[in-house]
């Protein structure tokens, strides 16, 4: 039987394994992790909006139906190409094909000290830690009589325009002015001042100029600062000075970029300046087309020659062509096959019942936008369990501008 091995099980590599098992192969899902993490929605566990069990699913029960599939809980360290063998921190494996899906990281652009000093968003850990710091820091507010001091945490500075940033942003303006604005007698949350910082003209510089200047304008009515051309030039201990001015802060959350999963060190391959793999037009590994890079983690063009972001559909979609490629070269020998990403659109929300949907043949804003953007991330939620409290939470939220979830839960 055919050995599949597929490391990491974020979207591409679960819509990797997903399109293989009704075929009889043998397929084994390695991740550091035993669940799949939804990280679209990742801001609103940070912002206790959710929990994280409410966009997670262990990757065991999505299969727990195929016999000809397992799961292995580890870390891979090694790849030997030569004799189709993966390395981890607790065993070797031997593949026929191997898919290398193991996502990003984030990326301090070589101030990698910067990490120190403020907080990132890519797992369950970051945001479970992100949204206690957030409600501590109102807690410590609550408590403070020093006037400097209380500015200080009562400020709140994202670096990075992205979607992340504009969602985080958006939802930590809400939390502090329309949620928590009862719950404290002290302190007045509403004067909690959120600051967005953007190094390009505009925010969502990825999607038009009339949605980026209307999520601008969303964002300033919540009451965040939106600060573009704004470039960050250092990060230190509740500091972040920039090209026009320095900002002294409690909570500094870097949403700027990321960095591909370091494959370059388990095997000898060429990578962009960010760290992801140069693949062939068919997603495999020069030298080795028995070795598939997909999601975060490759570097692929598009069509105009720019490379694809590091978007949940381009990782399902590279996932899904890498196992039709692997099947048609099981039963047909080497399949000639080039890649390409079909763009359905771009999605991002600003607040409680605001988003904006940018697709080719139309785009949505305000409040339809949001109830569009809301419908596409309940369906592609993995499980019903998922859907359903995510669903219940959201509603619950927007009829009474609750959240249900605001636990400080600090590591031992």
């Amino acid at each position: 039987m055919t050995r599949i091995i597929i490391v990491g099980a974020g979207f591409a590599g679960l819509q990797t394994a997903k399109k293989l098992i009704t075929s009889s192969f043998d397929i084994t899902i390695i991740d550091k992790n035993n669940y799949h993490l939804f990280q679209p929605l990742l801001y609103q566990v940070a912002t206790a909006g959710l929990s994280p069990a409410d966009i997670a699913v262990p990757i065991r029960n999505i299969f727990r139906s195929q016999q000809n599939l397992k799961v292995i809980l580890d870390e891979l360290i090694g790849i030997t190409p030569e004799l189709n063998q993966i390395t981890t921190k607790n065993n070797t494996y031997f593949y026929d094909f191997l898919v290398i899906a193991t996502g990003s990281e984030p990326s301090y652009f070589g101030q990698d000290q910067w990490k120190n000093f403020s907080s990132s968003l890519k797992s369950i850990e970051d945001a479970t830690f992100l949204r206690g710091k957030i409600l501590k820091a109102f807690e410590k507010a609550e408590r403070t009589k020093n006037k400097q001091g209380l500015e200080k945490l009562m400020k709140f500075v994202l670096i990075g325009g992205g979607p992340t940033g504009v969602e985080m942003a958006g939802a930590i303006a809400e939390l502090s002015k329309k949620v928590l604005t009862k719950e404290f007698t002290t302190i007045d949350t509403k004067a909690a001042r959120i600051i967005l910082l953007e190094k390009s003209p505009n925010i969502l510089p990825t999607t038009s100029h009339s949605l980026s200047i209307y999520a601008k304008k969303t964002l300033e009515k919540l009451g965040v600062e939106v600060n573009c051309s704004t470039t960050v030039q250092n990060i230190s201990e509740g500091l972040v000075e920039t090209n026009t001015e320095t900002i002294e802060a409690e909570t500094i959350i870097w949403c700027a970029g990321v960095k591909a999963s370091p494959t370059r060190n388990w095997i000898n391959v060429k990578t962009d300046k960010i760290g992801r793999v140069l693949v062939n037009e068919d997603l495999s590994i020069p030298g080795h087309t028995n070795i598939f890079v997909v999601g975060d983690a490759s570097y692929v063009k598009n069509k105009n020659g720019k490379p694809l972001p590091g978007l949940a559909p381009v990782a399902k979609q590279e996932g899904a062509f890498v196992a039709e490629v692997i099947k048609k070269n099981i039963r047909n020998g080497k399949i000639q096959k080039k890649f390409y990403y079909k763009n359905r659109g771009y999605l991002a929300t600003i607040g409680r019942s605001d988003a904006i949907v940018d697709f080719k043949w139309f785009t949505l804003k305000g409040r339809i936008g949001w109830i569009f953007w809301s419908i596409i991330h309940i369906y592609f939620l993995i499980s019903f369990r998922n859907r359903l409290m995510v669903f219940i939470n959201w509603v619950w939220s927007y009829l009474t501008f609750g959240k249900g979830a605001r636990l400080i839960i600090d590591d031992k």
